[in-house]
């Protein structure tokens, strides 16, 4: 990719160039950009070698030859870095939605679960094993990340079954998706759910935008899905489970990862993961530490059982951490859950006649999208099943503005009038070719709940530049913990529909994209 040029001023270079929105250059008249660059220069665009590229305001306003590049020079505003002879300069890579942080912080505070890993694993040795580390570091929470739900779900451990193992600490193990959890007893007693001597407080979709599994016996069996996990998660005791500190450590871990696959830059998907700041306060001090050599873009998230107003409050007072490198400038909705797990919204029904976990109104989306854009931030929601990405889209058009590029994350299945509209609005799209992949095994588990074509037809791709909406790659790490993060392995994927080390099918090869749009 490059040589002759310190990690540092690559970095810096890349990123910056990555983070300006390509523009025909002549939409410009000649200004103070804020970067120029000179060098041996890779533009997309007619696939040719240029001399420079002039910045202004986070967008390209010049491509094309170094004597043009001095136009928009200005002593003493301008930085001008030459790399005239040191190798080739590219746009960098980035991940549109990842979970970093997230990942690294339990694998410091708890257990992470390989996804080979099966129930009995987990009960005789891997619940075991990190009761023994919480008991012997006197922690207050047993916390893991990684169970796979397509091996646990025909035998799912319950809270009875794990308070036989450990029944004072609060125990949590999150999927590895971070859409559905196991608990035991105590922590489903400090979250109100129910009380210690069995009476039921909070049950089924008493929690909205969640569903409370129940026993045989009636009451909680341990078992959370979508936002009751999150609603539960919240009453640990994050301020300690977690400190700046350690978020600090985590992120040099998060560095060096995305730097080995090539990243400089992603937006994690859930920066507010500990209920509090403590990511966005430890960014500030990585960064003027002068360690920091990636770019960070952060999303508050906001649940739908939480305080609203509160939320949204938090998350425009979340921008005083902003800088070069740090960007806090995006809110994280969930619309719905995944499809393939039956909590995605979806229309026809799944076979078993529900539509899925839906946890926002259409005004409400608008509403909350309408206070974001008007406070300087970027709505990034989730939504999977079709019915929820129309949702979104609705909420986009009556309550966005264009120019903000608002975002919708995942995007399994997609109406197709829903294509133009995205486009004609502006709408971006951050999406993953992981899912293009599947066993026999998986396919066929999905054809049992799935109606007609949307059991193998997910995940569109080769639609939305078709449609010319702006798309990006992401990964989603740590979730399809068998799939490949690096740029390469999931561009790998968008053209072949198969990923190499795994041997999976394609399952949408209409939807399978070139190697230029890749």
């Amino acid at each position: 990719m490059f040589t002759g040029l310190t990690r540092r001023e690559f970095i810096k270079t890349a990123s910056m160039a990555a983070l300006a929105l390509a523009v025909p250059v002549d939409v410009f008249a000649a200004t103070d950009a804020d970067l120029v660059v000179y060098g041996k220069i890779f533009t997309s665009e007619g696939n040719k070698i240029v001399e420079a590229f002039a910045v202004k305001d986070v967008k390209f306003v010049y491509v094309g030859n170094k004597a043009g590049a001095k136009a928009f020079i200005k002593k003493g505003k301008t930085e001008v870095v030459d790399y005239t002879g040191k190798g080739l300069v590219m746009p960098a890579c980035g991940n549109g939605h990842a979970h970093y942080l997230s990942a690294y912080a339990v694998q410091s505070i708890g257990t992470m679960i390989a996804y080979e890993d099966d129930v009995n694993k987990f009960m005789t040795e891997i619940v075991p094993n990190a009761v023994k580390k919480a008991r012997e570091s006197g922690a207050k929470v047993v916390y893991g990340m990684g169970w796979e739900y397509e091996k646990f779900k025909y035998n799912l451990p319950t809270r009875q079954q794990l308070d036989a193992i450990c029944s004072d600490i609060p125990m949590y193990f999150a999927d590895e998706e971070n859409h559905k959890a196991l608990v035991n007893t105590i922590l489903l007693v400090k979250a109100g759910v129910m009380t210690a001597d069995g009476k039921v407080l909070k049950k089924g979709d008493d929690i909205r935008g969640g569903e409370i599994a129940m026993g045989n016996d009636g009451t909680p069996n341990g078992f959370l899905k979508e936002q009751a996990s999150t609603y539960v998660r919240s009453h640990l005791d994050n301020d300690s489970l977690f400190t700046v500190d350690m978020a600090k450590a985590t992120l040099a871990k998060v560095q060096e990862h995305m730097l080995s696959e090539g990243y400089t830059m992603y937006l994690d998907g859930y920066s507010s993961y500990f209920f509090n700041d403590v990511y966005y306060r430890a960014a500030q001090q990585f960064e003027k530490s002068g360690d920091m050599n990636f770019v960070l873009g952060f999303t508050y998230e906001i649940d739908s059982w939480m305080n609203l107003d509160e939320k949204l409050a938090k998350a425009a007072a979340a921008k005083k951490f902003e800088s070069s490198q740090v960007k806090p400038k995006w809110i994280k909705l969930f619309m719905d859950g995944t499809v393939e797990s039956g909590t995605g919204f979806i229309d026809p029904v799944y076979l078993d006649g529900h539509h899925g976990i839906v946890n926002w109104t259409e005004e409400e989306i608008t509403d909350i999208t309408r206070k974001a854009n008007a406070n300087g931030l970027v709505m990034h929601i989730h939504a999977l099943g079709n019915a929820g990405v129309n949702r979104v889209v609705n909420s986009y058009i009556n309550g966005g503005k264009p120019e903000m590029r608002n975002t919708i994350v995942h995007l399994r299945n997609v109406n197709e009038p829903d294509y133009k509209r995205m486009a004609d609005n502006n709408i971006y799209v951050t999406s993953g070719m992981l899912w293009h992949h599947a066993s026999k095994e998986q396919a066929e588990e999905w054809k049992k709940g799935l109606p007609g074509k949307m059991a193998y037809q997910g995940y569109p791709m080769k639609s939305f530049f078709d449609n010319g909406i702006p798309v990006s790659l992401h990964t989603d790490y740590p979730a399809l913990s068998n799939s490949p993060d690096d740029p390469f392995g999931v561009m790998e994927i968008a053209l072949t529909g198969v990923c190499y080390f795994e041997g999976g099918d394609p399952l949408w090869t209409e939807e399978l994209v070139t190697r230029e749009q890749a």
